[in-house]
């Protein structure tokens, strides 16, 4: 065998550096893990939407309910950004998916379930306390099923009322409520029912529209505009009802989309076989 020829002047000095940017820096530590860090952005908008939520069960504890529900609606609008701000910065995570829902736990599991309760469900002893549980726990089992379908569920539709929504549909009572003077007692069965529904909605099959497949980027017609501007306007008419109204409207559109949908599908059932038997004679 012959030896390997000399190694010329320039090879050599690109050789020794790369073995100079390959060798570790005197201050490295290959024990010691690497710092890591959080995306700052998204993660405000989740910790303004958890104090939100908390600021509404001190505003109820104090018997300020009015403050209270409009906690729980700026929850809900901090909410809808942080997703999107995650997603349009290229900034998503596990840790933000899971501090997400842990906000969510609170300012829509948790806080509508108090303030419900200290508002109206209190005069009703345990029928009362055991509304704002099914409520909770709803909301709780209904964030573990949409943590475990991420990335296998249909995103044009959410199953079971979203623990956002359900919780404006509590908020929206009670705001309804304290801004027309009515006292809680008096609507204190009606409260209950609405609050345990809203529970059982929330983990039930009914399919729900996402609106998470609508293009905020891209071009609308004209008239799109004009519904946006109509749609606050109308808002701002009289808050309470319009967005007590709008929301439960959505929470009933589940069960009816849900049934519309199965008798769609039983129709094209009964056309399948006829159709086949068509062909096959």
């Amino acid at each position: 065998m012959t030896d390997p020829p000399p190694r010329s002047a320039p090879d050599a000095a690109a050789a020794q550096r790369v073995a100079r940017l390959a060798a570790p820096s005197p201050g490295d530590d290959p024990a010691r893990p690497r710092r890591r860090g959080i995306y700052l952005l998204p993660n405000l908008f989740t910790t303004a939407a958890l104090f939100a939520g908390f600021y509404a069960v001190l505003s109820a504890n104090a018997g300020r309910f009015e403050a209270a529900a409009l906690g729980i609606f700026a929850a809900m609008i901090l909410d809808g950004f942080d997703g999107r701000i995650a997603r349009m910065t290229h900034t998503q995570t596990d840790f933000g998916a899971e501090y997400d829902s842990l906000s969510d736990m609170v300012a829509f599991g948790v806080a509508p379930a108090l303030v419900a309760y200290e508002w109206a469900l209190s005069g009703l002893g345990k029928l009362g306390w055991l509304a704002a549980f099914v409520y909770t726990a709803g909301a709780a089992l209904r964030l573990a099923r949409f943590n475990t379908q991420i990335g296998v569920a249909d995103k044009r539709y959410f199953q079971g009322l979203p623990s956002p929504s359900a919780g404006a549909i509590i908020a929206g009572s009670v705001w309804l409520g304290a801004d027309n003077g009515i006292a809680g007692g008096s609507v204190s069965l009606l409260v209950a029912l609405f609050t345990a529904g809203a529970g059982l909605l929330m983990v039930s099959n009914f399919r729900y529209h996402s609106f998470k497949l609508l293009e905020l980027h891209g071009k609308v017609p004209f008239m799109v505009l004009v519904a946006v501007m109509l749609g606050f306007a109308l808002v701002v008419l009289d808050p309470p009802i319009v967005l007590f109204a709008l929301f439960l409207g959505y929470a009933l559109s589940g069960p009816v989309l849900t049934l519309i949908q199965r008798r769609r599908r039983r129709a094209r059932r009964r056309r399948e076989p006829a159709g086949s038997g068509n062909l096959r004679g």
